[in-house]
C-alpha cells in the first residue's frame, strides 16, 4: 500500500512543479506574439510603400522578412504567405515580371517553401501565378515564360503534383495564345499521367479546355467527345459553380454548332444564373449574349425555314426575334451595355432581313461581335442565309434577268452576287446558268427529278448479277461432271 501511495504522490503534479510550466508558456506566447508583431509591420511598411508608389523598396522589405528562418510557427508562416502574394503584386505593380519567377525558383523562395508542406507549396505557387495571369492579362507571352519557369523548378524538385497544376494552367495560356496544336499536345500528355493516378479534379478542367481547343480548331465531334469525358468525370466530384457554369458555356456551345439552338439556350440560361449569383459581370454578360444568339438563330430558322444546310423561305417578322423579355427588368438594368446593344440591334437588322443594316450593326460593333468565336461564325453563316433568302425573293418572279439588276435592288456589288448565284447554281438552291457573257441569269422551271437514266443502271446492275449467279452456277455443274 506504501508503495502503491508514493506511486500517486509522484504521479500527481505538485503546484509549485505547475508553476514553472505555466511561466514557461507564458513566455512561449509573448515571443511569438512580437514575432507576428515584427513580421506584421514589416508587412505593413511594405503596403505602404507599394501605396506610396515605392514598389522597388517595398519589395525589399518583403524579401528580407520572408529570408527570415527563426519564425517557423503557424501564425508567422500565414503572415509570410500574405507577404509572398503582396510581393508578387509589387513585383507586377513594377512591371518586373521575370522577378517572380526568378523569386520562387531562387534562393528566397527556397527558404520560405521549405518551410511549408507540399500541399501548401502548390497552393502558394498557383497563386502567384494566378496574380500574375490577373495582373497582365494581355501579356500572354510572359505568362508562358512564367509558367515554363515554374514548370523547368518543379520537375528539378519532383513535385509532379504541382507540375500538373501548372502544366494545366500553360495550357490555357497556350490556348488564348491560339497555339492550339502545342496546347492540343500538353493537354494530350497531361490527360495520360492524370488517368493513372485518377484526379478527377484535373481531369475534369482539362477535358474542357481539350473541348475549347477541338472547338477552336472547328472539329465538333472531338470537341463534343472530350466535353462529354469532362461531364464525365464532373459528376464523381464536387465542381464548383464557376468549373460548372463554363462546363454549361461549353455544352450550349457544341448544341448551337449542332443546330440545336432550343438546348443551347437553356446551357447558358444554366451557365449564366450561376454567373449572375456569383456576381461575375464579364462572363455572365457573355453567357447573356449567347443566350440572346439562340433567341435570333432559332427564330429565324422558323422564320426563314433556315436549317443547318442553309434552306431559306418566308419573310421573318420583328416580333418573332423580340428580345425586349430576354432583357427587360433587374438583369437588363445590371448588363445592359454595348454588347446587349449589338446584339439587339443584331436582331432588328435580321428581322428586316436588310443586309446593307446588318453589314453597318457589324462594323459599328467589330469588337462585340467579331472577336467573339462563336459569334462571329454564327452571324457569319445567318449572313450568307439572308443573303440567300433575299436572292431568292427578287428572282422568284423572272425566267432571265440582268444580274445588274439584281445587284442594284439588293444593293450588293456585282462580283457578290454573282459569286452567291453561282454557288446557290451549284448546290442545287436555284435551278439555272449563268450567262456571263451577256451578263443575264437564266432560271428553269422547277420540274420533277427525270429517274429514267437511275432506273435504267439499276436494272444493269440487277442483270449482271442474275448473269455471274448463273456463270458460277454452270462452272459448278462443269466441274461435278469432269
Amino acid at each position: 500500500m506504501s508503495s502503491g501511495g508514493e506511486a500517486m504522490e509522484i504521479d500527481e503534479p505538485s503546484p509549485a512543479a505547475e508553476e514553472p510550466v505555466k511561466a514557461a508558456e507564458d513566455e512561449e506566447e509573448e515571443e511569438e506574439e512580437e514575432d507576428i508583431a515584427d513580421l506584421q509591420k514589416a508587412l505593413d511598411d511594405a503596403s505602404k510603400l507599394t501605396s506610396d508608389g515605392a514598389s522597388e523598396e517595398a519589395s525589399k522589405v518583403l524579401s528580407a522578412m520572408l529570408q527570415d528562418t527563426e519564425k517557423i510557427g503557424p501564425k508567422a508562416i500565414q503572415v509570410k504567405e500574405r507577404g509572398v502574394y503582396d510581393l508578387t503584386r509589387s513585383y507586377c505593380a513594377s512591371k518586373q515580371y521575370d522577378a517572380v519567377a526568378a523569386f520562387l525558383t531562387g534562393e528566397t523562395g527556397k527558404i520560405f517553401l521549405s518551410q511549408i508542406t507540399k500541399a501548401k507549396t502548390a497552393k502558394v505557387v498557383r497563386q502567384v501565378l494566378d496574380i500574375v495571369c490577373d495582373a497582365a492579362p494581355d501579356q500572354l507571352t510572359m505568362q508562358e515564360s512564367v509558367a515554363r519557369s515554374i514548370i523547368a523548378w518543379t520537375v528539378t524538385e519532383k513535385r509532379s503534383f504541382l507540375r500538373q497544376r501548372v502544366e494545366a494552367k500553360l495550357a490555357g495560356i497556350l490556348y488564348q495564345q491560339e497555339k492550339y496544336t502545342s496546347a492540343l499536345e500538353m493537354c494530350d500528355l497531361l490527360l495520360s499521367e492524370l488517368k493513372k493516378l485518377d484526379d478527377k479534379q484535373l481531369l475534369v478542367e482539362t477535358h474542357l479546355l481539350e473541348s475549347k481547343i477541338h472547338f477552336a480548331l472547328r472539329n465538333v465531334p472531338k470537341a463534343k467527345a472530350a466535353l462529354t469525358a469532362s461531364r464525365t468525370a464532373a459528376n464523381a466530384i464536387y465542381v464548383s459553380p464557376s468549373l460548372q457554369a463554363d462546363i454549361d458555356t461549353m455544352s450550349g456551345t457544341i448544341h448551337t454548332e449542332e443546330g440545336d439552338y432550343n438546348t443551347a439556350h437553356s446551357y447558358f440560361l444554366e451557365a449564366f444564373e450561376q454567373l449572375d449569383q456569383m456576381n461575375a459581370t464579364a462572363q455572365a454578360t457573355k453567357a447573356l449574349k449567347y443566350m440572346m444568339l439562340c433567341k435570333i438563330l432559332d427564330s429565324l430558322r422558323a422564320a426563314l425555314q433556315l436549317s443547318s444546310t442553309g434552306n431559306v423561305g418566308m419573310k421573318a417578322s420583328k416580333a418573332e426575334v423580340d428580345l425586349s423579355g430576354m432583357i427587360s427588368g433587374k438583369q437588363g438594368v445590371k448588363y445592359a451595355g454595348s454588347d446587349i446593344d449589338a446584339m439587339t440591334a443584331i436582331a432588328t437588322a435580321a428581322a428586316n432581313r436588310d443586309l446593307k443594316e446588318f453589314e453597318s450593326v457589324l462594323l459599328q460593333f467589330t469588337n462585340e461581335l467579331q472577336d467573339d468565336l462563336l459569334v462571329s461564325h454564327h452571324l457569319h453563316v445567318l449572313k450568307e442565309q439572308l443573303l440567300e433568302s433575299n436572292l431568292i425573293r427578287i428572282i422568284e418572279p423572272y425566267s432571265c434577268v440582268e444580274l445588274e439588276h439584281v445587284a442594284h435592288l439588293i444593293d450588293i456589288p456585282l462580283l457578290t452576287v454573282e459569286k452567291k448565284l453561282s454557288q446557290m447554281i451549284l448546290d442545287d438552291k436555284i435551278q439555272g446558268i449563268l450567262d456571263q457573257g451577256k451578263g443575264h441569269l437564266i432560271l428553269y422551271e422547277d420540274t420533277d427529278k427525270d429517274t429514267t437514266m437511275e432506273k435504267g443502271l439499276k436494272v444493269i446492275q440487277n442483270i449482271d448479277t442474275v448473269v455471274t449467279s448463273l456463270f458460277e452456277r454452270s462452272k459448278a455443274l462443269r466441274t461435278m461432271m469432269i
